[in-house]
């Protein structure tokens, strides 16, 4: 394919097959360094400060909803249906997006709990949105594989009209409707695993009844009223989300292994960053996903030396991508080539930070590993040869001992979280593994880790293992 052909963004075209021949496809990334120990801090999770978050977010949504019933039909009720929309319709998105990493919250069902109904107010299927989100950032821009590249060259003024309208929204209840019917689409099926699609009808005929209900709330009453503060707001509210969104990725480049090249990181005032969920800090969240979002900043000052100069204001970002995105509309080719620090191996560096961890000696068909230093609940890597493991203190002489590299792609465990003393995260998206078991437990991680059967030796000071 020639560098000005016209790229084909679908997941089942031409370019889907190319970036596997090149190499782009569930390949390694660049990843800064950073101390172990601070990332491991920086991984933890709190539910007193995502749910302090969250309950100002739906006193904000709700209280204007009231206000505009209470102000309904004068003019007045206009400005607290904008504000309702935005929280709705805008802000809602990054409540779907840090829900659904699984991040924010540390109890579980309060992460699924929010991103089920930021899910539903944003017209997102629930599943197949985990899935495409997964996807993303295991193919971060790769055309043919990233389903979430919002804005495809060349980008008319029609289609970020469109986009910032809320028109854009009405285009998923094609696919909603399909999959109510229990039929599928080709892309869905690029990245769904057949065990998932009876979850997905169901989701969608629920989608389709709720919205159902609420047209004929508002037939019933003879009022707009029901339609204006459930279903609507996704498309009047929807311009806050791409406010915020667009200034990711738009006008970077494609098709790279370096989120440095293709996403950016903008500095945004306290409100901003409330009602984006420090999403604004959008490199750093795609380096290291098992970060929450309140940890974002800290981590921001971690890796700020190995990262392209930060955009100092949200307006600054509109004028660098929509001066790119212009350019691109006469040449689809164009893409922003912005300055990063220079770091050996930048393009192709494994995602791997963590070192060589414990020293690791093979005693015959033992592999013998140094338990110094590994704190309960850690994880480390060691390397023998060419191969790799994850060595996991879950006790204070309990030990697990895994496949080095996730099952789904290039990323090695030992970047990722402990959770509970029992699970694994990966650090490339978020797919979590039973460390004894080696059994995936969390998508998109779908095939099973090896484990190996340790025992403590040296009056605990090392365990041995046999692989193979």
């Amino acid at each position: 394919m020639s560098a000005t052909a016209t790229k084909d963004y679908s997941l089942t075209g031409v370019d889907t097959e190319a970036a596997f021949d090149r190499g782009l496809a569930e390949a390694a990334w660049f990843r800064p360094p950073i101390d172990p120990d601070r990332l491991a801090e920086l991984q933890q999770r709190s539910n007193g400060r995502a749910a302090v978050e969250l309950v100002l977010w739906l006193v904000l949504l709700l209280g204007s909803g009231v206000l505009a019933v209470w102000l309904w039909p004068t003019p007045w009720a206009i400005l607290a249906l904008v504000a309702y929309g935005a929280l709705y319709g805008g802000s809602a998105d990054a409540r779907w997006h840090e829900m659904g990493h699984n991040t924010a919250f540390k109890t579980q069902w309060a992460n699924d709990a929010v991103y089920r109904l930021s899910s539903f107010m944003l017209w997102r299927e629930a599943t197949v949105w985990r899935w495409s989100h997964d996807r993303h950032h295991t193919d971060t821009i790769v055309v043919g594989r990233d389903m979430e590249i919002a804005f495809q060259r060349p980008t008319s003024r029609r289609q970020i009209l469109k986009t910032f309208s809320g028109i854009g929204a009405i285009s998923f209840w094609p696919r909603i409707w399909l999959h109510a019917t229990g039929k599928r689409d080709a892309e869905v099926e690029t990245f769904m695993p057949e065990s998932q699609w009876p979850t997905v009808h169901r989701e969608a005929r629920q989608y389709v009844i709720i919205q159902a209900a609420v047209v004929a709330a508002s037939l019933a009453l003879w009022s707009p009223l029901p339609l204006l503060l459930v279903g609507l707001p996704t498309v009047y509210g929807m311009w806050l989300m791409v406010f915020f969104g667009i200034t990711q990725h738009a006008g970077l480049q494609e098709n790279v292994l370096d989120h440095r090249l293709n996403t950016r990181t903008v500095y945004m005032n306290p409100v901003f960053r409330f009602l984006y969920l420090n999403m604004n800090y959008h490199i750093e969240h795609h380096m290291f996903p098992t970060v929450p979002y309140y940890n974002l900043p800290a981590l921001h000052r971690e890796v700020r030396a190995y990262l392209p100069e930060p955009l100092p204001s949200t307006g600054a970002a509109y004028r660098q991508l929509l001066g790119a995105m212009k350019t691109q509309r006469s040449d689809p080719t164009f893409e922003l080539d912005r300055p990063v620090p220079d770091v050996p191996d930048a393009d192709r560096q494994p995602i791997s930070i963590a070192g060589n961890g414990p020293v690791a000696v093979r005693n015959g068909d033992t592999i013998q590993v140094s338990t110094l230093g590994l704190e309960i609940g850690r994880v480390r890597r060691v390397d023998v040869g060419s191969d790799s493991y994850a060595v996991f203190r879950l006790g204070p002489d309990d030990y697990a001992v895994t496949d080095g590299f996730c099952t789904h792609g290039q990323a090695h465990l030992a970047d990722g979280v402990v959770l509970d003393c029992s699970v694994i995260e990966c650090p490339k998206h978020n797919g979590r593994f039973d460390v004894r078991s080696g059994q995936p437990l969390r998508r998109p991680v779908t095939v099973a880790l090896g484990t190996y059967r340790t025992e403590l030796s040296d009056g605990g000071r090392t365990i041995g293992f046999r692989p193979g």
